[in-house]
Formats: C-alpha cells, sequence, structure tokens
C-alpha cells in the first residue's frame, strides 16, 4: 500500500492523531489506540483496493474499540462514541458521504485535531 499523507486522508489523519489520546489517558491506552490505528490502517488498504464493506468493517471495528477504551473512562463519553461508530457506519452503508464526513469530523476532534477537512471529493 502506497504511503498515504494524512493530510489528504481523514482516515490517515485520525489515525496519526491518536497518540494525543495516549498522552492525555496514558499507558493503559496504548493497546487500544494500536488497535484502532491497525483498523484503520487496515480500512485504507481495503478502500484502496475498492472493497468498501471491508473497509466499512474495519472502520466500525476501530470505533467500537475506541468506544470500549471511551466507557472504561468515562461511561457517557462511551455512550456517545458507540452511537457514533453505528451512524457512520449508517452513512457509510447507505451511501450518505456528507454524513459520513461529519461524522469523521466528530471523530478527528475527539481525537484531538481542530481542524476541518476542507476535502468535498470523498
Amino acid at each position: 500500500m502506497p504511503l498515504i499523507n494524512p493530510a489528504d486522508d481523514p482516515f490517515a489523519k485520525l489515525a496519526q492523531n491518536l497518540g494525543e489520546l495516549e498522552i492525555v489517558v496514558g499507558e493503559r491506552a496504548r493497546p487500544a489506540v494500536a488497535e484502532v490505528r491497525e483498523k484503520l490502517r487496515e480500512a485504507i488498504a481495503c478502500r484502496e483496493r475498492g472493497d468498501m464493506p471491508a473497509a466499512i468493517m474495519a472502520i466500525r471495528t476501530a470505533m467500537e474499540r475506541l468506544a470500549a477504551l471511551a466507557s472504561v473512562l468515562d461511561p457517557q463519553e462511551g455512550a456517545m462514541m458507540r452511537f457514533i461508530a453505528e451512524r457512520f457506519t449508517q452513512a457509510l452503508g447507505t451511501g450518505d458521504k456528507g454524513d459520513a464526513k461529519t461524522v469523521v469530523d466528530v471523530m478527528r476532534r475527539k481525537a484531538g485535531d481542530t481542524s476541518d477537512d476542507d476535502k468535498k471529493d470523498w
């Protein structure tokens, strides 16, 4: 898989920004963050191969893992993350790219990225 510039890909950017979560949460977040990063990389690879169902599943798995970590730290945050994961999966499953992009922006902000994704072509 070619190297992807995080500035050009919302999932790569999210994976990159997860390091901030490790800093905030500490050592106990490291295994979950590693799993989430791996699933996001898997999603990118699946998307590059044109396998959208597998990409959606990898993203959903990553988000569920992140929600599980959030639940340990803050049950309300975990519930919100599970809701976001479900909404994102539904948006991608129905082809609603606008809603999916909105959810990705929420995920990125939760991971510590305060910038907006100005890309309109995904």
